[in-house]
């Protein structure tokens, strides 16, 4: 009985200790979602005024007509990015934006095209190497905070492979980042950019600019930028939905624990009442036998 009890015991202070940790990442994953919603606040005024400018700059060539725009008579391949955290214990944050990943891929090959995997995160690199599937480019270890530099580099990569032919499309699979509450893998076309994006609202009145450069070469300086800021959002709106996810993972763990806790304490009181109680009988079994001798 009373190795019973140590084993609860045991149990009880392991479930703790594990609680303690659950609790801990619960409380640093509610201070990051804050700091990364604010990031994603902050970078949506610089992509729209970017837009505004693409815009602005579309009206006055007349004709929008530029590599990225173009729209490829018969593709090949297909460019996938596939945009993961680089640690788990995020619920099935992973397992859905992989999911979404799966059925673009499944797409791409009911078309009859090939699909080129790019991916962000070790979650992601893991999973389509483990299935054996190759991966065009990878990139991990920031997962949690983007910095707008390894977007740059994304983007970058990412367009030279669609200029040299090495994908005709682009597609984004990531979490789009509602609420704390409200997460949604989502899946997005990045390339060819749609000319209708940065075309502009007809009869909107539209100030007036000189262009120096001309609007053609202003257009091929901001469009590489577009999609480079549309990856940037694409990894802040997975940032703030990774740190969503373990939050609520974390506090589901958290209460769960508390729930075991009191059931193995409800367990050690009842075998420390076994124990006391198997005690007390062998105090009276060992009184009756000393009464039953003194009597002899």
């Amino acid at each position: 009985m009373g190795a019973k009890l140590r084993v609860v015991r045991r149990r009880i202070r392991a479930v703790q200790s594990t609680m303690k940790i659950t609790r801990a990442m619960e409380l640093i994953a509610a201070s990051r979602i804050l700091k990364a919603q604010q990031r994603v606040e902050a970078a949506r005024p610089y992509a729209i005024q970017l837009t505004r400018a693409m815009e602005d700059v579309a009206r006055h060539t007349g004709s929008l007509a530029h590599p990225l725009l173009e729209e490829r008579e018969d593709p090949v391949r297909v460019g996938v990015l596939v945009v993961t955290s680089d640690r788990g214990l995020a619920g099935s944050y992973n397992a859905n934006v992989l999911r979404r990943a799966e059925g673009v891929i499944r797409g791409v090959r009911t078309r009859r095209l090939e699909p080129v995997i790019y991916s962000t995160g070790k979650k992601g690199q893991s999973y389509f190497r483990f299935r054996g599937v190759p991966l065009q480019a990878s990139w991990q270890g920031f997962s949690e905070v983007p910095p707008y530099e390894m977007a740059q580099e994304i983007g970058r990569d990412l367009i030279r492979d669609f200029g040299d032919h090495t994908i005709d499309e682009l597609h984004c699979a990531y979490t789009d980042f509602r609420s704390a509450f409200t997460l949604r893998a989502t899946d997005k076309r990045f390339l060819p950019i749609a000319p209708e994006e940065v075309s502009g609202e007809r009869g909107v009145p539209h100030a007036e600019y000189l262009f120096e450069p001309g609007p053609a070469q202003i257009l091929d300086a901001l469009l590489p930028q577009y999609l480079i800021t549309k990856v940037y959002a694409a990894l802040l709106e997975s940032a703030a939905s990774e740190n969503a996810a373990r939050r609520r993972a974390m506090k589901a763990a958290t209460e769960n624990a508390e729930e075991l806790i009191k059931v193995l304490t409800r367990q050690a009181n009842r075998a420390r009442q076994d124990e006391i109680t198997t005690e007390i009988m062998d105090i009276v079994g060992g009184s009756e036998g000393l009464t039953k001798v003194s009597g002899d």
